[in-house]
């Protein structure tokens, strides 16, 4: 008697592991971005001024940032030629292990200057394994996906940055919230730190079930993956690489001037007490969940590149908004302009991004392609935003119109690589990815 049984890896079951996996990953690297706002800066970076401290914090910030392109390298070239689902495990284990050791790491008042070093190595541990995880989640989850629903499919891996991120503002905010100031200081802000070792485990059990596409399996199986994947694919693709380089400035720098640099802002212009950064980022992180979803599936609709164009164009106009809304002290006009600026003009081009560079890549290259463009534009743009920033600021003497004059400029580079990237997504039922 024969008996038939369902495949264990479905388009579905893949868009799920993604999506859980890549807030688990997510969660981890913004926790630290949150913290560094709100603490870093004041326990490990003490003996300087605030002013200084905030600066020094960014910059262990930036240097997460920094690694990731180290991370898709690597990643790229294993998961290129032994398989995208073992190095996400790998990704998933090392981001969850840095993060809960940051949770137990002591302050400069304990250990003196070996405290911020120690926190800089395991922000680099951090930003190689982010650097490993996107392009492999993105990867998986388009190529198990029919063609037509790859956006949709694809934004499950994205639909992880909103939700890690309000995992880990949520979590920060409840913490800061049930204790006081001297306790958040002391312990409390530990809590969401540690908590990353129950999340992996998580996420572990789902991320082991599943497999590679069977595109992919072939190809390993007729021994025709690449021998060297990030030589091939610079000497193969290399307009691909800049282009999804370029369209990867616009959107991150956007992001993490809003939910990063924003709270910096805030906090300076409306004082520490204030709540009004981390309402906003809860707010246009929960609905990020529906928004990023719905771009992505709007791109399947009409193509990538008119819904990224809406975010490229639109961003400049965005910022300012947001920076005029802070000056005024509202709540409510700075959650509004949070939301206009990431839901609508944001995940614009976050929501079709996860297809359309994987699109862009041959299988044999796709997993280092689409990682490199990726974070590469990563460091270009969201890594040295939030230090720029306060730069910027305090050379306009606390205006923040440099730093929307600076964006302008990522964005017409945005823009540009919109209109020149092909758009693989108008081919139609029965093409490859």
């Amino acid at each position: 008697m024969t008996t038939t049984t369902q495949p264990v890896t479905t388009p579905r079951r893949v868009a799920l592991a993604s999506a859980v996996g890549t807030a688990i990953e997510w969660y981890d690297f913004y926790l630290y971005a949150t913290a560094t706002a709100l603490v870093f800066n004041t326990l490990f970076f003490p003996s300087v001024s605030p002013t200084a401290g905030t600066l020094a914090a960014f910059a262990t910030y930036a240097a997460g940032f920094g690694a990731r392109p180290i991370g898709a390298v690597v990643a790229g070239h294993l998961g290129d030629r032994v398989g995208r689902k073992t190095v996400l495990v790998g990704a998933l284990v090392g981001m969850g292990g840095a993060t809960t050791l940051i949770g137990v790491l002591p302050g400069y008042a304990s250990i003196g200057a070996l405290a911020p070093t120690l926190l800089v190595v395991l922000r680099l541990v951090q930003g190689f394994a982010v650097g490993a995880e996107w392009g492999g989640a993105a990867v998986l989850s388009t190529e198990h996906a029919p063609p037509h629903r790859r956006g949709w499919y694809g934004s499950f891996t994205q639909i992880g940055s909103p939700a890690g991120m309000l995992l880990a503002t949520g979590s920060l905010f409840l913490v800061r919230a049930t204790t006081s100031d001297e306790a958040f200081l002391s312990w409390g802000w530990r809590i969401p730190f540690l908590a990353s070792a129950l999340l992996v485990a998580v996420g572990l059990v789902i991320r082991l079930r599943l497999e590679d596409a069977p595109e992919f399996v072939a190809l390993r199986q007729e021994r025709r993956v690449a021998r060297l994947p990030i030589v091939e694919v610079l000497r193969t693709a290399p307009r691909e690489v800049l282009l999804t380089t370029g369209l990867r400035l616009s959107q991150i720098g956007l992001y993490t001037l809003i939910t990063t640099y924003g709270l910096t802002y805030v906090t300076q212009k409306l004082g520490k007490a204030s709540s009004a950064g981390l309402t906003a980022v809860v707010v246009v992180s929960a609905l990020g969940l529906a928004t990023t979803p719905l771009w992505a599936v709007l791109s399947d609709r009409v193509g990538r590149r008119r819904p990224y164009l809406v975010g490229a164009i639109g961003g400049t106009a965005a910022l300012a908004l947001f920076f005029l809304a802070v000056d005024t002290g509202s709540t409510v006009l700075i959650v509004l302009a949070a939301v206009l600026a990431i839901n609508v003009v944001h995940d614009s081009m976050y929501g079709p991004q996860a297809a359309w560079f994987a699109e862009m890549f041959d299988v044999r290259v796709r997993y280092s392609g689409a990682s490199l463009g990726y974070q590469i534009g990563s460091v270009l743009s969201g890594g040295l935003a939030p230090l720029v920033a306060a730069s910027l600021l305090i050379a306009g003497n606390g205006r923040p119109w440099w730093i929307v004059l600076a964006y302008a400029g990522l964005a017409v580079l945005t823009t540009a690589a919109a209109l020149l990237a092909p758009d693989p997504s108008r081919r139609r039922e029965g093409s490859t990815v």
